[in-house]
């Protein structure tokens, strides 16, 4: 069973530093393209970065300069990398990621989520 595993997240002090982890488990050859979205309490969902299976990343305004998004192809996990997080990057964490299934069709899957919470 395909499945998007995260891990990493957890409760960090103003300025500190947090690595998101998504691994892309079970049967496909590979990813396509990874996204981290995050939602905070009462705000809409927002892209905060993302990353193509040729290296290409983009990244929200609000983190520019402060996260690091990549992936690791052979062992099919993405990263997000924060630093110098703020109170207002606390939200829940989500990764969704386009997989090269084994039929070559492109199937889309979401992990459960990860919350970060960075105090002030």
């Amino acid at each position: 069973q395909v499945q998007l595993v995260e891990s990493g997240g957890g409760l960090v002090q103003a300025g500190g530093s947090l690595r998101l982890s998504c691994l892309a488990s079970g049967s496909h050859s590979g990813i396509n393209r990874m996204v981290w979205y995050r939602r905070a309490p009462g705000k809409v969902r927002e892209l905060v970065a993302s990353i193509t299976n040729g290296g290409y990343t983009e990244y929200g305004d609000s983190v520019k300069d402060r996260f690091t998004i990549s992936r690791d192809v052979a062992t099919n996990t993405g990263y997000l990398e924060m630093n110098s997080l703020k109170p207002e990057d606390s939200a829940v964490y989500y990764c969704y990621a386009e997989l090269i299934m084994e039929t070559s069709a492109i199937d889309s899957y979401w992990g459960q989520g990860t919350q970060v919470t960075v105090s002030s």
